[in-house]
């Protein structure tokens, strides 16, 4: 018996996939984010050190 598109089992499979899709998501935004800080970070400590 093929399985009808509100079954919970198929429900459950979709939420699982955008839950993982939306984690992914999550992970590189965290990674971009945390890369920019440190560009921003290495900028200033060099205006800093050059500054007269």
């Amino acid at each position: 018996m093929p399985e009808s598109p509100e079954s919970p089992d198929s429900l459950e499979r979709a939420r699982l996939a955008q839950e993982t899709k939306d984690e992914r998501k999550v992970w590189y935004f965290l990674g971009y984010f945390l890369f920019g800080i440190h560009i921003v970070a290495f900028v200033m400590i060099y205006a800093v050190r050059h500054a007269r």
